[in-house]
This record gives C-alpha cells, sequence and structure tokens, in this order.
C-alpha cells in the first residue's frame, strides 16, 4: 500500500540519520575535546569518580608547595644547628689551648667572645621567610597528605618538626607546683673538710712477728713480719708515717694510739679501704669500706618526668643558680643545666660535676674547696619558661684556672646539644623530602587514572568518525530515495 499522507520509509530513514548525526557529533566532541566523558551526562558515575579524583590532584598539588616550603625552612635551620656546631668546636679548641697555664688566656678569652658572638648571630638569621626553628620550642607541622577514607571523609597529614633553642637564654622559674621532692640534697652546707675513715689494731705486745697489709685509694702498703716492732700504737705510728709517705693525692692520715685515721679531700671520688692482720680480718678493724667523696650531691628522681617549663634551682653560698627544661629533656639535661649554671656563678672555690650512680639516677655534685662553708639549697617549681639549648655559652671564662676547668666539661654539653639539633632537623628534612618524592609521583598516578576514565581513545575515534561519515552520506542517500517514494503514486493518475 502506498499512501502520500505516511511515507514510513522517509521516517525510517529520517531517524536512521538522526542517530547517525548524533553518534557523528559524539565523535566530533571526543577528538576536539579528547575526553570520552566530558560532562555528568556522559556518563554520570565515572564523572563523579573523575571529578574527586580531580579535586584531590589539586590538592596534592598544594601539598607539594608546602612540602617545599618546609624542606626550605628545615633545610635553613639545618645548616644554621651545622654552622653553630663549628663555631662551638672553635670555642673547645680555645677552651683546651687555655688550659695552658703560660698562655696569654685574655687574648683567648677575646677569640672564644668572638666566636659567641658570631654563633647568636648565625641563630638569629637562621630563618626563612619570617619562621626561625632555632628558636622558641614550638613544634611546626607541614602539611603532608590528604588521606581519603573508603566513606570519602578527608583527613590532612602532618609531618611534625621539632624546634630546637639553641638561644642563651636563661629562662624563666616558674611559679607552679612544687617539685623539689625530685631533687634530693644531702647536706645543707658544703666545706672543705675531708671524710675519714679508720683502721684500728687489736692490743699486741709484739707486733714483729705480724705481717699487714693497708689497700687505700688503689694503693697498698705491705709489711712483711719484722716491718713493725712494738706494741699496737707502735705499728699504728709507723703505718700512719709510711702511709703519708706515698703523697696520695688527697689522703692524709694521722694516728691516736692505736687508731688510723685516714681523711680524704678527694672531691669527687670515693676512696676504698680496706686492712688485713696476717692475711686475715682478725686483730684489725675498719670503719668502712670505703671513705665519701667531699662533694654534696644533689640525686634526681629515677621515676618522675620531666615537662617543658619544670624548673630547678640550686642555691649556693646565698646566689641562686636555676635551669628550666625544655621539650622532651630529662633529668640528665637538668644536671647538666644546673652545673652550667653554677659553673658561671665562679664561686671561689666551688666546682662541680655530673654523674649517674648505680641506680641510673643522675647526680649533680658540688665541692668546696675554699676555706669558707658554703650553704646549699634546693627548689623546683612546674610552669616556667625553658632555658635555651647554649644557655651558659654567655658565661665561659678562661681568663681563670677554674673557669678554664669548668668550661672543658661544658663547652662539650653545648656541642652535643646542637649535634642533637643539627640531627634531627636533618632526619626531619629527610622524611620530608621522601613525602614529597612520593606526593609527585602519587600525583602522577592520579592524573593517569583520571586519563584512564574520561580521555578519549583518539583511534578508535578516529575510526569511528570515519565510518559514521559514511553512514551519514548513506543516511541522507535513503532519505532522498524514500522522499521520492510518492511522487510514483503520480503515474497512475496519467
Amino acid at each position: 500500500m502506498s499512501s502520500i499522507l505516511t511515507n514510513t520509509s522517509a521516517m525510517v530513514a529520517l531517524q536512521t540519520l538522526k542517530s547517525v548525526n548524533s553518534n557523528l557529533a559524539s565523535a566530533q566532541r571526543e577528538i576536539s575535546t579528547g575526553k570520552s566523558v566530558e560532562s555528568a551526562k556522559d556518563n554520570a558515575a565515572i564523572w563523579a569518580i573523575s571529578k574527586v579524583m580531580e579535586s584531590d590532584v589539586k590538592g596534592f598539588t598544594a601539598i607539594s608547595g608546602s612540602l617545599s616550603l618546609g624542606e626550605s625552612t628545615v633545610a635553613v635551620a639545618r645548616q644554621g644547628s651545622e654552622t653553630v656546631t663549628d663555631l662551638l668546636t672553635q670555642i673547645k679548641g680555645k677552651v683546651v689551648a687555655a688550659q695552658e697555664e703560660n698562655v696569654d688566656r685574655s687574648k683567648i678569652q677575646t677569640d672564644i667572645t668572638a666566636l659567641r658572638e658570631q654563633i647568636n648571630s648565625v641563630v638569629g638569621a637562621a630563618q626563612f621567610n619570617g619562621l626561625n626553628l632555632l628558636q622558641g620550642t614550638a613544634d611546626v607541622n607541614v602539611l603532608s597528605s590528604l588521606d581519603r577514607g573508603s566513606d570519602g571523609s578527608v583527613t590532612a597529614s602532618n609531618i611534625t618538626v621539632n624546634r630546637q633553642d639553641l638561644s642563651t637564654s636563661a629562662g624563666v622559674f616558674g611559679s607552679g607546683a612544687d617539685l623539689s621532692v625530685n631533687a634530693v640534697l644531702s647536706a645543707t652546707t658544703a666545706t672543705n673538710a675531708g671524710n675519714t675513715g679508720t683502721v684500728t689494731l687489736a692490743a699486741d705486745a709484739d707486733y714483729s712477728a705480724d705481717t699487714f697489709q693497708l689497700n687505700v685509694a688503689g694503693a697498698t702498703l705491705s709489711f712483711a713480719a719484722g716491718d713493725l716492732t712494738g706494741d699496737q700504737d707502735a705499728a699504728a705510728a709507723t703505718i700512719s708515717a709510711s702511709l703519708n709517705a706515698l703523697g696520695l693525692t688527697g689522703v692524709q692520715a694521722s694516728v691516736t694510739t692505736n687508731v688510723i685515721t685516714i681523711t680524704s679531700t678527694r672531691a669527687f671520688e670515693d676512696v676504698a679501704l680496706s686492712a688485713t692482720k696476717n692475711g686475715g680480718a682478725t686483730g684489725v678493724t675498719v670503719s668502712a669500706a670505703t671513705i665519701g667523696e667531699r662533694a654534696e650531691n644533689i640525686t634526681f628522681s629515677a621515676g618522675a618526668a620531666v615537662k617543658e617549663g619544670d624548673g630547678y634551682q640550686v642555691t649556693v653560698g646565698g646566689a641562686a643558680f636555676s635551669y628550666i627544661a625544655g621539650k622532651g629533656e630529662t633529668f640528665a639535661d637538668v644536671a647538666a643545666g644546673l652545673k652550667i649554671a653554677v659553673d658561671g656563678g665562679a664561686i671561689t672555690g666551688v666546682t662541680t660535676q655530673v654523674t649517674t650512680n648505680s641506680s641510673g639516677q643522675s647526680v649533680l655534685k658540688i665541692d668546696n674547696s675554699s676555706g669558707t662553708s658554703v650553704s646549699l639549697a634546693r627548689a623546683g617549681a612546674e610552669g616556667g619558661t625553658a632555658s635555651g639549648g647554649l644557655f651558659g655559652l654567655a658565661s665561659i671564662d678562661v681568663t681563670t684556672n677554674s673557669g678554664a676547668d669548668a668550661a672543658l666539661a661544658n663547652v662539650e654539653t653545648l656541642i652535643n646539644n646542637s649535634i642533637d639539633a643539627a640531627a634531627s632537623f636533618g632526619s626531619a628534612q629527610g622524611r620530608i623530602q621522601t613525602q614529597s618524592d612520593f606526593i609527585g609521583k602519587l600525583t602522577d598516578s592520579l592524573k593517569s587514572g583520571i586519563g584512564t576514565l574520561v580521555d578519549a581513545n583518539m583511534e578508535a575515534a578516529s575510526a569511528r568518525l570515519q565510518a559514521l561519515q559514511v553512514q551519514q552520506q548513506l543516511g541522507i542517500q535513503a532519505l532522498s530515495i524514500a522522499n521520492q517514494a510518492p511522487q510514483s503514486v503520480l503515474s497512475l493518475f496519467r
């Protein structure tokens, strides 16, 4: 049946041509934009995924800039702390030279002062974009990643860089909770009097047939049979005189009848003491196995923690010396800081030493060799402002024997502090650099993934374009033929 009102063939040809034109437009759009999914209407799910990933790429690009800024800042701090270490090493060389008495210590002190001022200059200048990691104690966070969870939530991750305060500030002693219980003081007065031990000889009318051995401070006195004559009093006098003849540093013997009193004025060293008669303990009594050191001790707690701002103070002869702990410090740092503070006070006859006892506790020893006793006290309080890592540098003075001796140990502490600072910055810089490299690779991977999802396959698009162009031409021909079909009905009316 032919109809001049309804041309079914033309309708089919038209629909086919529309479909071909639509596909052709899509292929042309892919070729011109390079994307197979350009908008949500092309593929809503893929488009949504690609947009989320594109936002992550933008974020990681910004993070890369943050990491670069952070790495540069830490690099400046590392170089600054390394320079400080080199300058402190030069100061140590000057301090070692000052140990000789026949040198011009005033000129050496001038050099040390110049090096100290240079250190202060380096610490003050070691900043990047206004941020100085060699001053203060507050940590600095460097944005390092954006972590997307399976539920779509996003959290920021940071690399924490610990400030390393290399200033010479003394800090501020706090007024918080009392911490004096963490520091036990052995005595409230330090004198130059030595500690004593006694060796008592038993009554014996004739020591000539006896052997005797006395051990003091690692030295041994041996008496064979016949070396000692007379009763216990005469033997004690001979032993005492022989001990004094050894000339042991800080060790002196005296005798009262049959009792030998051994006095030790060694500041920081216990003196071992033992004696035997005829190879055994019978006939001789020793008061103690050791004669204690002369120095008084401040023994710090083995169990308590040290927090930033915890301050400890020791008063020597009415002068108060404080050290306020920084972040991550221990009682070993507190003891070392107090030693530096006391040494800087240059109190006549007062010397210090820091040790660790058999229980693992840090101990500050304070000795007084002057003829005048000095009072001792200690205190502790929370809530202070931390002392700088180079606290005590300004008090180094090698113009005197005692100052030169104290400076040698104290400058070693300062060098260790600067080395620790440089090592900390080096570790942080390495971590930031590693993260920066990873972020760069991760960004490339995300871009590649996005491209896989939405980029057009240009080879396939080109082939499809040519095929669709042919289909378009054929569709036009088919529509033209279909449109001419009703004209054939006219022949029926001729």
